[in-house]
């Protein structure tokens, strides 16, 4: 590991005074220094620094009784737009956000899980993209950038889709092509490290430190922070926790091995789980994946007892797979997040807590929490458009190392 320069202390803490902003809403300096650890006087130099550039503004001036007024200072909203992008296998989901990060508009374009141009993703993101513009009103003008999530293994300072393996990419340069499409600038992450981001801002990182945020879809992944700082490995491939091995010689997997978590989790794992239990049943037949899982939702409710094996199954490959991840790791939080857990979650977190027991062990079970995702809207959209905005303040030069939660450093 790099040694840390004193650039990057600086750079950490300028990001950390916006962060706390997040957190604490309108504050004063007073409150940003002793919620950050730092300096009341290194908390007023990047008050000015971002008031410069039109970051914040003063929101209210408070008189005190035989004191200097103070000024209460919030993010700018209206500074402008940040679009986040979650493209998977089936659909592409694009938001716009103010710089405060709320959601001002949406737009969503189907893609044929069984197409794999590179141009054809393309042009589904730009459709996406416009449908979202078009849905808030925004002028291009006012979009400061672009964040947009790649399944499969993505390299975001080559801005390269190194390998998606369900579209058979290798080496494809997708930030390139986007901003020949895009007149803004594009940021490119893979999903499990947009999560992973978003709940360290506004979900279960706002009281735990370290978390593992699996995500369930088409395919399976983890998002992980272990002290506040977002875990990327060498090659921004840590995460693929889908393609560990579950079964020895089980399924086969689209990685190409066999047995690995995502051929039992992913919604086509579920998809084979349903048909060994009932080759004939109904659901089956769904032509699409979300509306498989969807079914599966609504047959549940109903009290499918087929379906009922098929939640009974997957939450005990869940926990299985879970228990191997918390034994490794010593975390005290799992999120479920994407949109199987969301159609599932009901059914499976209970019996996935149950279960655990069986598979963790237990100096690393005491205070162990499994909790659908609380973070509001696309959870993905939103960890893009947080690294866009980290992006859009390097180009201001408030640069941050991208994904983490600096530790309070009372000596800046």
């Amino acid at each position: 590991m790099a040694r840390r320069t004193a650039r990057d202390l600086r750079s950490e803490n300028r990001f950390e005074v916006l962060h706390a902003l997040f957190e604490l809403g309108p504050s004063t300096r007073q409150e940003l220094a002793r919620h950050t650890g730092l300096s009341p006087a290194t908390v007023a130099t990047i008050v000015t620094e971002f008031l410069s550039e039109g970051v914040l503004r003063v929101a209210t001036v408070e008189n005190n009784t035989g004191g200097r007024p103070q000024e209460r200072l919030t993010i700018d909203p209206e500074r402008g737009r940040i679009v986040g992008v979650d493209v998977a296998e089936t659909y592409v989901d694009a938001t716009v956000y103010d710089l405060e990060l709320g959601v001002l508009a949406h737009g969503e374009v189907a893609l044929d899980e069984h197409e794999n141009d590179p141009s054809y993703v393309v042009g589904g993101i730009v459709r996406a993209i416009e449908a979202a513009v078009a849905d808030g009103g925004v002028e291009q003008k006012r979009i400061l950038g672009v964040g947009v999530s790649m399944p499969g293994h993505v390299h975001p300072d080559a801005g390269v889709s190194v390998f998606a393996p369900n579209w058979d990419w290798h080496d494809v340069r997708i930030e390139e092509l986007l901003e020949k499409v895009l007149p803004v600038p594009v940021y490119v992450d893979n999903p499990l490290k947009a999560v992973v981001l978003s709940e360290m801002w506004f979900g279960v990182g706002r009281v735990v430190d370290s978390m593992a945020v699996v995500n369930l879809g088409t395919g399976v992944g983890v998002g992980i922070a272990i002290d506040g700082s977002l875990v990327r490995g060498a090659t921004n491939n840590a995460g693929e926790w889908g393609h560990t091995l579950l079964r020895l010689d089980g399924r086969p997997c689209r990685c190409g091995r066999r047995g690995c978590v995502e051929a039992y989790l992913g919604a086509p794992g579920l998809h084979t789980t349903l048909a060994e239990i009932d080759p004939d049943h109904p659901t089956l037949g769904q032509p699409r994946q979300r509306d498989f899982v969807e079914a599966v939702a609504d047959g549940l409710a109903a009290g499918d007892p087929a379906l009922k094996e098929l939640a009974l199954r997957t939450s005990r490959y869940l926990a299985a797979a879970l228990g191997d991840l918390v034994n490794l790791l010593n975390i005290p939080s799992v999120t479920l997040t994407g949109w199987t857990s969301t159609a599932l979650a009901r059914w499976l977190v209970p019996a996935v807590r149950a279960e655990l027991p069986d598979h963790v062990m237990p100096g690393s079970l005491q205070g162990l929490t499994v909790e659908p995702s609380q973070v509001p809207g696309n959870a993905v959209a939103l960890g893009m458009a947080a690294f866009t905005l980290q992006r859009f303040l390097t180009r201001l030069g408030l640069d941050s190392p991208a994904g983490t939660r600096p530790r309070p450093d009372p000596e800046s």
